[in-house]
């Protein structure tokens, strides 16, 4: 079972049991720890589907150059598929992410640009520079990830199926947190195509949109803003169009960094918000539904990306956080 090069390093990711939170709700609740992809989150899967149909529809030729607009860990994904498929890549993200992700970045040879953060009704979004850099330069292509459904289209075929072969298809619920909407709308697809009785909720931290939307039919954000990163929308995205999403869940910071630590604390899982976020509403989903129940929900990426924020006292501090922590907690930070 050798693997072909970084490319053949996408997907088939463990399915990992997580104890206590199980042992607490009586439900299996599992986790695809897509921090094992080649680029080290989740992302990887829909960079690869991105940058592939650019390659077959033969918009990206030899030589060319990948931009995208993106929190970090997308443009991640793209840089080392990028490197290991012989294209350029150039990258356009918020000013307002981890350092370690930018680092990351241009360390792995992308171009980076980081612009203020504007919303998406905004000329000067990222998303939109991203599209007019490449639509002025020849064989560059903007990969659009937020509406662009190839990359839904991984999960479909990758992600979804992993999770109904893992688990014989005994599955009763996926959850995720939502920001392009790819891995919730392709894995909710695949999986209700197989059993119609699969519950897909989607989990929306404080600030966003699609939490009111799903529940209510209004865009309207929920009270406050997030540190979660990537994850969180102002606007019903492509990839999400048509998802088979039964139910919605609103999850506070103050729970997504508790959970963050305690998978740390308990499980042995350096993680980052985002994956804090994701557990929290598993933990929800298994309490709405009851014991016996399985659930999936995926360990997005690796802590270290956000070692200066996440797991910094003074950082946890201005954002008012600290005190989501047990006591026991503390020694984790520095």
């Amino acid at each position: 079972d050798v693997r072909m090069g970084f490319v053949g390093m996408v997907g088939r990711t463990p399915l990992v049991r997580l104890n206590k939170v199980s042992e607490e709700t009586g439900c299996n609740i599992t986790a695809k720890a897509e921090f094992a992809n080649g680029g080290g989150s989740v992302k990887d899967r829909a960079a690869l589907f991105l940058v592939k149909q650019a390659v077959d529809n033969g918009t990206l030729k030899a030589g060319g150059t990948v931009v995208e607009g993106t929190a970090g860990n997308t443009g991640i994904g793209i840089s080392h598929i990028c490197n290991a498929m012989g294209f350029k890549c150039v990258i356009f993200m918020p000013d307002n992410q981890s350092q370690e992700k930018v680092n990351a970045l241009t360390t792995l040879g992308a171009t980076v640009y980081q612009v203020p953060v504007v919303p998406f009704d905004n000329p000067d979004n990222y998303n939109h520079q991203a599209r007019r850099y490449a639509d002025e330069r020849e064989n560059t292509v903007w990969t659009n990830q937020f509406d662009n459904t190839a990359n839904r289209q991984a999960h479909i075929e990758m992600t979804g199926p992993e999770i109904w072969r893992e688990t014989d298809g005994k599955i009763d619920a996926v959850v995720f947190g939502t920001g392009t909407g790819g891995t919730l709308a392709g894995v909710g697809m695949y999986l209700k195509e197989k059993n119609p009785n699969v519950q897909v909720f989607l989990a929306d931290p404080q600030g966003s949109v699609l939490y009111n939307y799903f529940k209510h039919g209004k865009f309207e954000r929920t009270e406050g803003s997030s540190v979660t990163e990537g994850i969180g929308q102002g606007r019903l995205t492509d990839n999400l169009k048509g998802a088979p999403i039964d139910d919605a869940l609103a999850i506070k910071d103050v729970d997504a960094v508790n959970m963050t630590f305690r998978l740390l604390e308990e499980e042995g899982f350096f993680v980052g918000a985002s994956t804090g976020l994701n557990v929290t509403a598993a933990v929800q989903v298994a309490r709405i539904m009851g014991p016996g129940h399985t659930i999936a929900t995926c360990l997005c990426d690796n802590g270290q990306r956000y070692y200066n924020r996440l797991f910094s006292r003074s950082w946890l501090e201005t954002k008012g956080l600290l005190g989501a922590l047990s006591e026991s907690h503390h020694r984790f930070l520095h």
